[in-house]
């Protein structure tokens, strides 16, 4: 237990210690403004920056919680697309119309489904009568009433716009929803969730674009004209520095840092990826737990899709093209193996900002789009081959020192 909590700190060390390198070098090749400032620490920049990675770093969270379960979902980036058209055309439009069907239908089916499971495991007698059909049936009312309740106020609303904060809450559920039914067809029909997410990934850019329409693949926000004021505050900096997004950010990541260290739900999932099969003969739901990680991944993808709304005024149907392969680059950097079972929040957290801050190290230094890609891909390379070093491996530093 020791030498493993031991090792476990030194890798999540290394981590940190190369953005602090990096972060050195950025100031070192920084240029300066006229006024000889720094640009790199400039206040403009570093809020630039966070805003950035806070929309790609909600997304690792819940790539993490895929990858660690032994899965990938490349569907976050059209999930996010997705979440941008929704979000834009619920803010500026009023009435029924694609955007409010889709997403009143996804929305309510996961309440139901939330409100069910916590019944089913929240209760100690529901969870052991499942032979009590009348137990069984109460549950189900209670759920149907949920969602019938959620439903119904999302309908009254709609003569005319949504407001923000039930946006959010549409959005979410309906990421949730895609998320739900990736993992579902992954169990059920036991495929492999690169095929499926893959095929899902086309899937839902392509609901996005007829959902938007295809003559206005971009639907504009105007604060205070074609919608409320309210979205404004999801742009707001606190302290001249901090983007709302950064708080987003900080809270999936404590939020889920907490389940994975902290709850058996995390433990499981840990197992699974570390072993699937011992998992299943152990008794665990696999399958129950692994659409769990795919639901929770698609509402943060979705929940970006707002952010991203907000920040640039508008949904667009392939807003989050590529997004997918940054997660998955910024998990791999923290330290997530992609084989399953081992990683934490933490190594995602220092995987998203060095990606960020090496983007924007080149951006700012006029390296052209091209080069970016190919030094991003080979740091890619360098910290999966530093995963499968003897220093990334439990007992390294005994067998080092002879213990």
């Amino acid at each position: 237990m020791q030498s493993t909590a031991i090792n476990e700190l030194f890798v999540n060390a290394k981590y940190y210690l190369g953005l602090i390198v990096l972060l050195a070098i950025g100031v070192l090749v920084s240029p300066h403004d006229a006024e000889g400032g720094n640009i790199f620490l400039s206040g403009a920049n570093l809020s630039d920056v966070f805003r950035q990675v806070s929309n790609i770093g909600v997304i690792s969270i819940g790539m993490t919680l895929v990858i660690i379960a032994g899965g990938i979902d490349l569907s976050v980036g059209s999930i996010m697309s997705l979440g941008s058209v929704l979000t834009a055309m619920l803010l500026t439009k009023a009435g029924w119309n694609g955007a409010s069907g889709f997403g009143l239908i996804a929305s309510t089916l996961v309440i139901f489904l939330l409100v069910l499971t916590v019944a089913r495991f929240g209760s100690p007698r529901i969870a052991g009568a499942s032979g009590d059909r009348a137990v069984r049936a109460r549950t189900i009312v209670i759920a149907l009433v949920a969602a019938l309740g959620f439903a119904t106020l999302v309908v009254t609303r709609l003569p005319g716009k949504l407001p923000l904060w039930l946006v959010l809450f549409v959005v979410a559920f309906t990421g949730c929803a895609l998320g739900v039914l990736n993992g579902w067809i992954i169990t059920r029909g036991k495929m492999q969730p690169f095929i499926v997410t893959l095929a899902s990934m086309v899937g839902i850019m392509g609901t996005a674009r007829l959902i938007s329409g295809q003559d206005t693949a971009v639907h504009a926000i105007y604060s205070g004209t074609n919608a409320t004021r309210d979205i404004e505050g999801l742009r707001a900096l606190l302290l001249d520095i901090v983007p709302v997004p950064a708080l987003f950010f900080l809270g999936a990541a404590l939020i889920f840092g907490f389940v994975l260290s902290r709850t058996v739900f995390g433990a499981y999932l840990y197992a699974i990826g570390g072993n699937e099969k011992c998992a299943r003969l152990s008794g665990l739901r696999v399958d129950r737990h692994k659409i769990g990680t795919y639901a929770i991944s698609g509402l943060l993808s979705a929940l970006v899709g707002v952010l991203f709304a907000a920040q640039f005024r508008q949904g667009k149907a392939d807003a989050g093209q590529g997004w997918e392969l940054d997660a998955i680059a910024a998990v791999v950097i923290g330290g997530t193996t992609l084989v399953g079972g081992a990683g934490r929040i933490s190594g995602t957290i220092a995987g998203v900002l060095i990606f960020g801050f090496l983007g924007n190290i080149l951006l700012l230094n006029n390296i052209d789009s091209n080069t970016q890609l190919l030094l991003k891909g080979i740091i890619i390379i360098v910290a999966v081959f530093l995963q499968q070093t003897p220093l990334a491996r439990v007992g390294w530093w005994q067998k080092s020192s002879g213990g």
